[in-house]
Order: structure tokens, then sequence, then C-alpha cells
């Protein structure tokens, strides 16, 4: 089973990496951006088009980084207070077994 994931793993980075070759190769025209205080150099739309998507991508994440902080506290204040529940309910296992065998005594 592991191998098979592996081997659709590697055939879906396989299909993007073609896609992107052909992206890079149908967009070749070179562009000069104009950032209205900054004039960057002609490069071709490919790169212009790959970089704001990286740049994207990366925006995104330090966006999620607040919700990822909040859901890690709230995952481990929870894992908290499970383990202190498992603990109070072992003892009152415990305690339960202790008196049922007082009183068969």
């Amino acid at each position: 089973m592991r191998w098979i994931k592996g081997l659709i793993l590697a055939i879906i980075l396989l299909f993007v990496l073609l896609i992107g070759i052909l992206f890079a190769v149908n967009n070749q025209q070179t562009v000069a951006l104009n950032l209205i205080w900054v004039e960057l150099p002609p490069v071709s739309l490919s790169v212009w088009l790959l970089a704001t998507l990286a740049f994207g991508v990366v925006l995104g994440m330090l966006a999620m980084i607040g919700v990822y902080v909040r859901l890690r506290a709230h995952l481990s204040r929870t894992e908290r207070q499970n383990k202190q529940q498992r603990k109070e309910l072992d003892h009152l296992r415990t305690q339960g077994l202790k008196q049922e065998l007082k009183e068969v005594a």
C-alpha cells in the first residue's frame, strides 16, 4: 500500500513538473514590471507569474501563523485536560475496586 502511495505521488509530481515546463516554454515574452515607485527589469512572463505565485504562497503561510499557534495552544490545553481527566478516572476506578474488596472480605 505504501509503494502505491509513493507511485501516485511521483506521478503527480512528474505531472506538475511537466506543466511547469510547458508553462515556462509557452510564456517567453519579456515584460518590464512597473510598481509605481520602481521599474523592474524586463524578464520573461513565466518568471513574473511564478514569482508572484511564490510570494502569494509565502504571504498566505505568514497570514496563517496566528491561526496555527492558536490551534496548537488549544490542542495542548485540551490534551492536558484529557490527561488530568484520565488520571482522575483511573483513581476513581481503583478506589471502587478497593471498596469492593473490603466488602467481600
